[in-house]
């Protein structure tokens, strides 16, 4: 069974998707997209975004499943690996994963993250601290980013 939920949080109103009992995307909301009934899954995320906007919530244990190339899901490995509170740069994420130069496919990469704030792509920033490209839009990154600053 699949659906469509939308939460709404703080930040913005998130288009949750799921299928049987995991969570396929959570990314900001598409217009138009009418919300379907909660279940059991449903609750479990949205009580994790909650504490997560409430700061207290740091990791997301809510099952999801990946669907993308091997070298996104190293990335998206390489996200999770990011403390709360801090941030890398694209270039650290290409060292981290052993690929130097890779930076702009680690930025594409971050682009087709399908679970944003659990898989942490807001903790991206660039080479020289600046903030960068978030699907989400930067006033939504810069949200995020000093929530979690405030409560690290």
């Amino acid at each position: 069974m699949k659906g469509t939920i939308i939460y709404h949080s703080p930040a913005c109103d998130m288009q949750l998707e799921w299928e049987n009992d995991t969570v396929t995307a959570l990314k900001p909301v598409a217009t138009g997209i009418r919300s379907g009934a909660a279940n059991e899954l449903t609750a479990l995320v949205f009580q994790q975004l909650n504490e997560y906007f409430k700061g207290t919530r740091k990791t997301f244990d809510f099952p999801y499943q990946l669907h993308g190339t091997p070298f996104q899901e190293t990335v998206w490995a390489a996200l999770r690996e990011i403390p709360y509170g801090e941030t890398r740069s694209y270039k650290d994420i290409a060292e981290a994963i052993g690929c130097p130069r890779a930076f702009r496919a680690v930025g594409m990469a971050n682009h087709a993250n399908p679970i944003f704030i659990a898989i942490p792509c807001h903790r991206v920033i660039g080479a020289d601290g600046s903030l960068v490209g978030y699907g989400g839009g930067l006033g939504m990154k810069k949200l995020l980013l000093e929530l979690e600053r405030r409560n690290k």
